[in-house]
């Protein structure tokens, strides 16, 4: 398995730091040596949040500069917009259809931008967008190991390890009584990520 920069980005209550200490104890568990970093906005909940995991044979450093990250996780739109700058040409995205307007546009000085200017965006980049549908109801709660169970089964991690690997890894970290709820998600990824393609259909 080649070298991997990720970069997870949304906002304070959407599960980022799980979802980025999942992919970190995947990545220990394939043998990598891994590196993990956090960046917390101002609120608990509704302020940015990003965490950058990166897995190598050596990592010498949490960070990867702008224009280096393989595969960007959008927990919520604007904020995946925000970090796009730090994919690299070539690189994946797979964003969740969460719209959360911050204050500014919610006060008519700002406007949020459609999905049409953020799919321009990331081509700009040369990434490859995929979308991915908010999970209904209580299943909202694990849109984020639905992201991870879409990005575990496209390129370059398709096929690189088994399914078996990413759930053990989850199970480690959440609580038993949530892992019914995360194995259903994760599974939804892994499903939409077969079906689906990359551009403006959601999966």
């Amino acid at each position: 398995m080649r070298d991997l920069s990720f970069m997870l980005a949304g906002v304070g209550g959407q599960g980022i730091i799980l979802a980025g200490d999942v992919l970190a104890e995947v990545g220990l568990r394939a043998g990598r040596d891994v590196k993990k970093s956090e960046v917390h906005g101002m609120a608990q909940r509704g302020g940015g949040v990003t965490s950058q995991v990166r897995w190598g044979r050596h990592v010498y450093s949490p960070l990867a500069e702008p224009g280096r990250i393989d595969i960007l996780i959008g927990f919520e739109v604007l904020e995946a917009l925000r970090n796009v700058h730090y994919l690299r040409s070539g690189g994946q995205a797979v964003v969740n259809r969460y719209h959360l307007p911050p204050p500014a546009v919610a006060a008519g000085e700002a406007a949020y931008p459609d999905d049409t200017d953020v799919e321009r965006e990331f081509a700009a980049r040369g990434a490859t967008l995929r979308w991915m549908c908010p999970p209904p109801g209580i299943e909202r709660l694990a849109a984020g190991v639905q992201l991870l169970g879409l990005v575990s089964a496209i390129e370059p991690l398709r096929g690189a390890l088994p399914a078996e690997a990413w759930l053990d890894a989850l199970y480690r970290l959440v609580p038993p009584v949530h892992q019914e709820l995360n194995r259903r998600a994760f599974q939804r990824g892994r499903t939409a990520a077969a079906n689906g393609t990359p551009g403006r259909g959601a999966v």
